[in-house]
Parts: C-alpha cells; sequence; structure tokens
C-alpha cells in the first residue's frame, strides 16, 4: 500500500438487497505501520536514505550543512546521526502557525554537553522570535529545555532530565498553544510551561535540525551527535492522545517479536499450541476476543525459536484474583527447583494481586517482586515483562513498576515448553496453578525492549 491517506469502506447487502456501508479513513505514514489521522501534520523526516533527497518528502527539500550521517540501526530503519559541525536546514514556509507541535525519537548523545535540537529563528541577537529546543547537562544526565519567542520578550520551559547513560530511544515532543508550553517524553507530561503571549514567527525563515545553527550557537549550542528518528512537525497543539498515537506508529510485528497470540478464533494461528483442560474465549477482550482461564486448564507452546539470551513478554490481563494465586507465564525444565527459566506469577487476595518475576541464571533463581493490581477494578491493564543480561523489569501500562538485577543472564537449558496462564507441570506447587483471568493479545520478543518500545505497544492496542 502506498503512502499517504486512504479510505476503507466496507459494504454489507441483505438478501433483500439492502446495504449499508461503513468507511474508515486513515493515514499511512510509513512503511512499516499506521498511525490515526493527524491532518495538522505539516511535515515528516523519516531519515531513511542515504542522500539530501531523502530527507524529506516535501518538494523543498532540506539542505545538509556538514557531513551529518545516516545510523542503520534506527528507531524505524534508519536514523540521522549527527556530527561536529553539521546539520540540517528547512525552509519553514508552510509549516508554520499560532499553534505548533514538533515530535521525534531520540537517542542522546552527552558529547558535548550541550547542543541544540530543533531551533527556528530569527537572529542571533535575541530570542524573541521562533523557538529553540536544546539540550544541557552532562556525561549521565542531559536536561532538555525549550525557549519561545512571544515579540515583545521570551519564555522558557525547563523541561525534564534524559539518563544520558541509557542506551534507550525516547520520544519526545513538545507542544506550543496560545497560552502554554509543554514538553512531553514517552507520551507523558514532563512540564508545561505559561505563555504571557502567542508565539512571533517574524523572520524565522528557516528551521535548523541537530543544531543551534545560525541563531542559536552563542552558549555554545551547536551540532547534536545524538540520533534523531521520525521527526514531525504540527501546525497545532497537539493533545497528550494524538502524542499517544504518534508514538504507537510501530510495525505490525517489530523485528523482534517471535510470537503473537490473539486469541481469536484460535489459540495460535502460526504454530500449533496444546490445550490442557477446557479453557475458553471471552468477548468480554482488548481486541475481539480474549482467553479465558478455567480450573485445570492451560496452553502449552513449544519454545523452538522464542528463546534468547535477552527475552520479554507483553500482554492484556483482566484479573481475576479466585484463586487468590496463579501461574500467568511459565517457562520452566524441572519442578526440583527455579534455576532455570522464568515463572511470572501473581499472589495476593480478593482486593489486589502482586505481579511478580522469578528468573533462573544456572546456579540459582532471582526475583522482581514487581507491583500490585487493584483486584476490585474491572479494567484491562497490559503488562510486559522484559528480561537483559543483567536486569528484569516489569510494566504495567507502559509504566515502569520494579527492576531487579540479574547476577547471571538467564539460563534456557531445557525450557522447552512455554505454559501460558498455570504453573504447569514445573511451577504448581506454592499453589500457582490455573489462572481463571483473562488474557489478550500476547506477544514474545527474542531482546528486551525499551521502555518506549513497550510503551508504543500499549498505546497502539489501546
Amino acid at each position: 500500500m502506498a503512502l499517504g491517506s486512504h479510505s476503507l469502506v466496507v459494504t454489507a447487502t441483505d438478501i433483500d438487497g439492502k446495504s449499508t456501508s461503513v468507511r474508515s479513513d486513515f493515514l499511512k505514514v510509513t512503511d512499516l505501520g499506521f498511525v490515526a489521522p493527524l491532518p495538522d501534520e505539516s511535515f515528516y523526516m523519516p531519515f531513511d536514505g542515504d542522500n539530501a533527497n531523502r530527507f524529506a518528502y516535501r518538494a523543498d527539500k532540506a539542505t545538509v550543512v556538514g557531513i551529518p550521517g545516516f545510523e542503520a540501526n534506527g528507531w524505524q530503519k534508519e536514523a540521522y546521526k549527527g556530527a561536529e559541525n553539521s546539520y540540517l536546514e528547512l525552509p519553514t514556509a508552510g509549516l508554520l502557525g499560532d499553534e505548533f507541535s514538533a515530535a521525534f525519537w531520540y537517542k542522546v548523545n552527552p558529547t558535548p554537553d550541550r547542543a541544540g535540537m530543533l531551533v527556528i529563528g530569527a537572529t542571533p541577537d535575541n530570542r524573541n522570535q521562533g523557538i529553540r529546543l536544546f539540550r544541557e547537562g552532562n556525561a549521565t544526565e542531559q536536561r532538555i529545555k525549550l525557549n519561545v519567542g512571544t515579540g515583545g520578550g521570551e519564555t522558557w520551559n525547563d523541561g525534564d532530565v534524559l539518563d544520558a547513560t541509557s542506551a534507550e530511544w525516547v520520544h519526545i515532543a513538545f507542544t506550543i498553544s496560545a497560552s502554554k508550553t509543554t514538553i512531553y517524553f514517552n507520551g507523558v507530561e514532563k512540564r508545561a510551561a505559561d505563555l504571557p503571549a502567542k508565539i512571533d514567527w517574524t523572520g524565522c525563515d528557516v528551521a535548523t535540525i541537530a543544531s543551534g545553527g545560525e541563531t542559536f550557537s552563542y552558549w555554545n549550542h551547536k551540532s547534536d551527535l545524538s540520533l534523531m528518528d521520525e521527526l514531525r512537525f504540527f501546525n497545532k497543539a497537539l493533545t497528550q492522545a494524538e502524542i499517544a498515537s504518534i508514538m504507537a506508529d510501530v510495525p505490525d510485528e517489530l523485528d523482534s517479536e517471535t510470537l503473537y497470540m490473539s486469541f481469536n478464533g484460535n489459540y495460535m494461528p502460526q504454530m500449533v499450541a496444546t490445550t490442557v483442560g477446557v479453557p475458553s474465549y471471552a468477548e468480554d477482550s482488548k481486541y475481539r476476543e480474549a482467553y479465558k482461564g478455567a480450573e485445570n486448564a492451560y496452553l502449552e507452546v513449544p519454545t523452538a525459536g522464542l528463546l534468547s539470551d535477552e527475552f520479554s513478554a507483553a500482554f492484556w490481563y483482566k484479573v481475576n484474583p479466585t484463586p487468590d494465586r496463579a501461574g500467568m507465564l511459565v517457562i520452566g525444565a524441572t519442578p526440583d527447583n527455579r534455576n532455570q527459566g522464568i515463572r511470572l506469577f501473581r499472589e495476593g487476595n480478593a482486593t489486589e494481586q502482586r505481579i511478580k518475576l522469578n528468573v533462573g541464571t544456572g546456579s540459582s533463581d532471582a526475583w522482581n517482586d514487581g507491583d500490585v493490581l487493584d483486584a476490585t477494578s474491572a479494567e484491562w491493564v497490559h503488562i510486559a515483562v522484559t528480561i537483559s543480561a543483567s536486569k528484569s523489569t516489569i510494566y504495567f501500562n507502559g509504566v515502569e513498576k520494579r527492576t531487579a538485577d540479574l547476577p547471571a543472564k538467564i539460563d534456557w537449558t531445557g525450557c522447552d515448553v512455554a505454559t501460558i496462564a498455570s504453573g504447569g507441570e514445573t511451577f504448581s506447587y506454592w499453589g500457582h496453578e490455573s489462572d481463571l483471568s483473562l488474557m489478550d493479545e500476547m506477544r514474545f520478543f527474542n531482546k528486551a525492549l525499551s521502555q518506549a518500545e513497550i510503551k508504543a505497544i500499549y498505546d497502539s492496542e489501546l
């Protein structure tokens, strides 16, 4: 399907010839995924390609200053990679209005300790026109700030701090309305600041990407050597929900995804799961149907091709606190100990259930005590676990709840079967038997997903 706007029309006709139609409009904005229509988007730069003519889809292409490069492992495909004395310049005709927003994926390089990120200015003499998004800090943390010119003066938004030691991508967005500016990280509002007047764009003819450029290189806000991907401009102040939908523009199947169970119509569309007992389907689901647990019932999936030194799992979950404990996802080798594989399970009572994770590291095991779900709520919760070589992390609804160190990497020796919705053959002791809860949209990955990736999956499935 080509990039751009599309419409899908479904028409149903009954035996009497009467028909009805339903129309859905959508915008395909990348080669990898879909995002809800955002008609106020004025500019999109995917950074996929190897020359200036592929930097942007506008007719008036970006001007490349210096020698920036491409990073093969971008958020989607390739990414912009900054270099000294290098940046991009873009004419702003048609891009600016009384409201403005920008959003992009960013992997910070704290060297140098400050840089311009996105600057649309008029003159280096003052900051009374346009915008200046920039970073300042040190080798361990970098603060993202925004300065906005309002004609007779300027205003500041001190944003928030990025962990400069992390190798994770972060989604950064900022919005400018007639009365305030707001900065978001990974779809979460970090700081809002009042504007005394609306933004003034007088003389702001050029947008500078990845540097302070001609109008804001003082205070050493020069070229940014960080990675940037999927840059978008909008001629309105986006809502938080719209920012979340942009973050959700991810591949339908991530490169690292090894298994997907939709629980729609059959339990495993591409691989064969063994059904133990009599579980069922529920129409109360996140999408179409969901797995509904039953006593002495669960699923078993062969793990061939699913396991690696890193691992993640994500799914939607509506807890049933009866019984008061159960296995949720178990990939084990033996009931004799917990030195191999993983055990995700719940324990608690009728009002709250704690989600915990146990990981085998060969000669021992490690625990992550997770966090508590409200067992009286009828809400679906997105649960994700990630396991890297050094730590495990549990997330609820895209938010990190607890991280625990691992003494060694995970050991999968003898872990030939994944058990879903029960402790199964290897972890039914301590009463961790079948889970009667609802489960939907289960995915496995052969890497430790970043929080940004988990948040994007969560947002895309809301």
